[in-house]
């Protein structure tokens, strides 16, 4: 399966729903499919036109497993201050709607995933459970990196929860089913179906953890804003992903981005646990070198063409102890090339570990020099 590559930097949806009219149109559609004698409805057929018509039986089965699986779909509101609450005029106000999915009941609580923007800065987060009923939620773990997040409410309130599939075994043209909440919770539960356009795509999405790298699975399901926390099913009804992100703007249609599910189990469970993604940590602050103004670097190697500067170092981090100080710049991390500073972030967080010992090419004062840095934990902010 290859990697496509996607250059542009993709904002994520927004949680809160747009105040703009909603024109809703009606289509007239026409059966295309030969009708079948009624002994050959328990299979598929193919039509002349090479259209793949589904059987009664195929079509109720799918209408079973989006009625079960829609009761472990929530809508989730952000609740935020507004006003001037010094002045003790201020008020809780819904910041914006979005989708989760409870995952696990277990022992007294029900736990769920949704995205990382969603709830982020919420001072109050409330879900709205299938059968309408609401609950408040504690938050147990986010990391805007990922955009993932986990919620935990009181177990009655649950009366389903979902099964991750292998999102590895996912293949382009694989038929997938979106279910969530576009434009909130007066369409919640919405459910839209489309095929995997493909299985395995890298975006550059902008964070407010900073740029990432991330592998996501496109889907020309309707996804829309509410939609994100969402899951996204198999015909199985397995979640092989979380809706996160589309293409936003005119002229585009159906591309849209879920997190793979293989992914988010390994990070709901260090959420749940821990409350935040352990990662590898310098503790410094970054400028990409394409941006520093040439003052700054008139010193470096005429072959030096990328990196990142030094513009902070924290006080008692693995940077410091190291030596590394502000307007270094650094090339190399063990050997491999570091153009930016998402080079250096993709570097230490796939292969390195808190505890890992590294050694980084750095010049200062346009000379090389060659540092070793035990790296320490810490959450991404």
């Amino acid at each position: 399966m290859g990697n496509n590559t996607v250059t542009r930097v993709l904002s994520i949806v927004g949680a809160g729903v747009v105040g703009s009219m909603l024109t809703l149109g009606v289509v007239t559609n026409t059966d295309l499919l030969t009708s079948k004698p009624e002994t050959e409805t328990a299979s598929a057929a193919v039509t002349p036109y090479g259209v793949e018509s589904l059987s009664a039986n195929s079509a109720e089965s799918l209408a079973d497993m989006v009625e079960q699986s829609s009761k472990a779909i929530v809508g989730v509101v952000n609740y935020q201050t507004a006003g001037n609450r010094f002045a003790g005029s201020s008020t809780e106000q819904a910041a914006g709607t979005g989708s989760g999915v409870i995952y696990k009941i277990d022992g007294n609580h029900a736990y769920i995933v949704t995205n990382n923007h969603v709830i982020e800065n919420a001072q109050k987060i409330e879900v709205t459970l299938s059968s309408g009923t609401k609950a408040k939620a504690e938050l147990l773990g986010t990391d805007a990196l990922t955009d993932i997040a986990v919620l935990k409410i009181d177990k009655k309130y649950a009366s389903a929860d979902v099964t991750f599939g292998d999102s590895s075994k996912v293949r382009a043209g694989d038929s997938v089913i979106a279910i969530g909440n576009p434009l909130g919770l007066d369409f919640s539960g919405t459910v839209t179906k489309g095929i995997v356009s493909s299985a395995s795509r890298t975006l550059d999405v902008n964070t407010s953890a900073g740029t990432w790298q991330t592998e996501v699975i496109q889907t020309d399901a309707a996804i829309n804003s509410g939609n994100s926390g969402g899951a996204l099913f198999n015909t199985q009804g397995e979640v092989i992903g979380i809706n996160s992100l589309k293409v936003a703007q005119s002229g585009v249609e159906g591309i849209g981005f879920a997190i793979p599910s293989n992914e988010v189990k390994t990070l709901v469970e260090q959420l749940a646990e821990l409350g935040e993604i352990q990662r590898p940590y310098l503790g410094i602050g970054l400028a990409d070198l394409a941006s520093i103004p040439y003052i700054y670097v008139k010193d470096l190697p005429k072959e030096i063409k990328g990196g990142v500067m030094v513009t902070a170092v924290e006080p008692g981090s693995a940077a410091e102890k190291a030596g590394l100080q502000e307007q270094d710049v650094l090339t190399e991390i063990n050997g491999d090339t570091i153009e930016n500073s998402l080079d250096l972030r993709k570097y230490l967080y796939s292969k390195l570990e808190v505890g890992s010992k590294a050694s980084v090419t750095i010049y200062r004062g346009g000379k090389k020099q060659e540092l070793n840095i035990t790296l320490t934990g810490s959450q991404m902010k």
